[in-house]
C-alpha cells in the first residue's frame, strides 16, 4: 500500500488525544463532531439495550469515524485518514460516563476507591474503502481514598470532562496503585494500537 505522508483528521475534542498524537509525531487537523444542537448529536453516545461495554466503545468509535469520513466526502475535503476514539471506565460491568457535577464525581470516585476497574478505549480509522478498529483494555487499581481526598479532587476542574471522573495524567495519578495495560490507553488513546491502525492505511510512522 502507498505510504501517506499527509496529516490525518482527528474526530475528537479531547486535548489528551491531541497531546498523544503529537507525542508520536502524527500531524492532524481537527474534524469536530457535534455533541448537541437543534439536530442533536452527530453520533449518539447512549448504550443500546443489551450492549456490553466492549461493544459500546467499539460501536461509538466506529460510528464517529464513519460519520467524520462522510463529512470529508460531502464537503469535498482533502482525503486523509480519519481517526476517532472512545473511552469508557467500567466497574461491575457498569459504564461510568463523565460526571455532571461534584456529587456525581464524588459518587464515582467512592465507587472506584480501593478497587480494580477497567478502562476500555476503542480506536477507529477510516480511509477510502478501509475501516480498521481495535479496542484496548487496561486494569486500574485505586488505593482506598479518604472522603477528604475525594472532596479535594472534585473541587478541581479535573473530573468533569473525563469518563469515570478522573484523569490519570493529572492529580488522580496519586490514587493509582497499579495498572496493567496501556497508560496512554487510560488517557484516551492507546499509542501502540493507534500506530498499528495508521500503518495499515498507509500512514508513514517509524
Amino acid at each position: 500500500m502507498k505510504r501517506l505522508d499527509k496529516k490525518i483528521y482527528l474526530a475528537s475534542k479531547s486535548p489528551r488525544r491531541r497531546e498523544l498524537l503529537r507525542q508520536i509525531g502524527v500531524e492532524f487537523e481537527l474534524l469536530m463532531l457535534r455533541n448537541d444542537g437543534p439536530r442533536g448529536p452527530d453520533v449518539t453516545e447512549v448504550v443500546a439495550p443489551g450492549e456490553s461495554p466492549l461493544e459500546y466503545v467499539a460501536r461509538v468509535a466506529n460510528e464517529k469515524a464513519a460519520f467524520a469520513w462522510n463529512m470529508v466526502l460531502l464537503r469535498r475535503m482533502a482525503q486523509r485518514p480519519v481517526l476517532s476514539a472512545d473511552t469508557s471506565v467500567v466497574v461491575d460491568g457498569d459504564i461510568l460516563g463523565k460526571p455532571a457535577g461534584p456529587a456525581e464525581a464524588m459518587a464515582m470516585l467512592q465507587r472506584l476507591s480501593g478497587r480494580t476497574h477497567q478502562v476500555l478505549t476503542a480506536v477507529a480509522v477510516h480511509y477510502k474503502d478501509i475501516a480498521e478498529q481495535d479496542v484496548q483494555v487496561s486494569e486500574v487499581r485505586f488505593a482506598t481514598l479518604s472522603p477528604a481526598a475525594i472532596a479535594a479532587y472534585c473541587a478541581t476542574a479535573e473530573p468533569y470532562d473525563k469518563s469515570g471522573g478522573y484523569g490519570i495524567q493529572g492529580l488522580a495519578a496519586l490514587f493509582v496503585e497499579h495498572i496493567e495495560g496501556s497508560h496512554s490507553g487510560i488517557m484516551g488513546l492507546p499509542l501502540f494500537e493507534t500506530a498499528q491502525l495508521l500503518r495499515r492505511v498507509g500512514y508513514a510512522l517509524p
